[in-house]
């Protein structure tokens, strides 16, 4: 039987059998904690709507400056503890505040507020855990390893934001959303223990060796990253490798923020009831993620080895940029949901697991520090500054489709930044040094 499994992941995603136990561990680390968020998304953009749509800028702004204020904590904790240390103590850190939020809805505080603050801290809690878990996997898989295993890997998380939405649309109604964030916790803890075995394996397990027995006492000989807790900001801005996934992090939130704005206003335009909209963004997620999962499964695994990372990281935005260009002639319901469908399952299936490749070839601090930075407060720093223009645009009585003609041009830039730094990232994968 052992022995069939075995078979089946190798045909399937070329995993070899000395990975086996760490490929399936990051599966479900990533299985669980992407359920966990898809569970509370459809919420987070309901609460969005609730706080209203002509105030998302806002939002999107203040998102941007609990970031600011997240990175340096996360960079004094990382400095000063081992990654068996800070990394669940991050997470614990966001059970609680789920807890709270659990509380503050039970009790029935002013629910504008709070629709506004959950929308925040729901924004926050995505893009840091997420950026946490591939900050590990990055420091656990070499380069050969990420262009094998990663379109697997990514693939848990697929699976898990299925079942997120699946679960918010099956028990919304009968149990209250509000409970729901109590299941949000347990897939949460569920991906803390996950971490661990993860690190296990990690620490004991280099290279192709098999899993050995841990031993408890040497796991405290692993050392604190050490650093500022500015470190990784300044790691960014002194390395131009870093500075260019700076700039296809912003290209990316860019046009990831316009779509994402007409969404939520031909949603609002289209659908009256506050069940009825919840209803339909945990629809599109099931949509873009189903999408997903078949494109992991199938393509991703083998893509980067057949067409190589430059081209693989080039795809989504060429494709965008049709898409926008279809949107300027035809700016209808129907048409932007199947670009925002697309467009979010392209990017969880080839873009991001292609763009977590980037950082495989820097050193582990720069892992940790300058990728959460980059992961978090430079892409809500975009998320932010595209908000405004987006407005900007609108006031100045921009259509949909005009918008939409905009974009084009900025998604091909966007492809030519990618493909450039495939290129780059494979020429100091060859050189062996950043």
């Amino acid at each position: 039987m052992r022995h069939i499994k075995h078979h089946v992941l190798a045909t399937l995603a070329n995993i070899r059998l000395e990975e086996r136990a760490a490929v399936l561990w990051s599966f479900l680390y990533f299985f669980s904690l992407l359920c966990s968020y898809y569970i509370i998304r459809p919420i987070r953009d309901e609460m969005g709507v609730q706080g209203g749509v002509e105030n998302l800028q806002w939002l999107f702004t203040a998102t941007f400056a609990a970031m600011l204020a997240i990175v340096p904590l996360f960079g004094w904790i990382s400095s000063r503890y081992p990654r068996k240390r800070f990394l669940p103590v991050a997470y614990y850190f966001f059970v609680l505040n789920l807890v709270i939020f659990y509380l503050a809805f039970y009790l029935d505080f002013d629910k504008v507020y709070i629709a506004r603050i959950f929308f925040v801290w729901v924004s926050v809690f995505n893009l840091f855990v997420v950026s946490v878990f591939w900050s590990l996997m990055v420091d656990v898989y070499n380069n050969e390893q990420s262009k094998r295993l990663f379109g697997f890997i990514a693939a848990g998380g697929t699976a898990g934001a299925i079942s997120g939405p699946a679960l918010t649309g099956v028990l919304a109604v009968p149990f209250g959303k509000v409970n729901l964030l109590l299941l949000s916790v347990v897939f949460l803890l569920i991906a803390v223990v996950c971490m661990k075995r993860i690190i296990h394996w990690s620490d004991y397990s280099r290279g192709n060796q098999a899993v050995q027995a841990i031993d408890e006492p040497a796991l405290e000989k692993e050392s604190p990253l050490g650093g500022s807790i500015i470190a990784g900001i300044r790691q960014v801005f002194a390395s131009p490798y870093l500075l260019g996934i700076c700039g296809l992090m912003l290209l990316f939130t860019t046009l990831s923020t316009f779509l994402y704005f007409q969404q939520a206003q031909i949603i609002k335009d289209n659908f009256v009831d506050s069940d009825a909209r919840t209803s339909v963004f945990a629809t599109i997620d099931l949509a873009t993620n189903i999408l997903t999962l078949i494109l992991q499964l199938l393509i991703m695994g083998r893509l980067v080895p057949i067409i190589g990372l430059a081209w693989t990281l080039a795809i989504i935005p060429l494709l965008l940029a049709m898409g926008f260009l279809i949107l300027s002639f035809s700016p209808a319901v129907l048409v932007l949901i199947v670009v925002q469908v697309i467009r979010r399952a392209g990017n969880y299936a080839i873009m991001r697991p292609a763009r977590e490749m980037l950082y495989v070839v820097i050193d582990r601090e720069s892992k940790y520090k300058a990728k959460n930075f980059i992961d978090t407060a430079v892409y809500r720093g975009g998320d932010a500054v595209s908000s405004w223009v987006y407005a900007g645009m609108k006031s100045m009585g921009l259509s949909a489709a005009n918008i939409a003609l905009i974009a084009a041009p900025v998604a091909l830039v966007w492809a030519w930044v990618a493909y450039r730094m495939g290129k780059w990232q494979q020429h100091l994968s060859n050189a062996g040094r950043q």
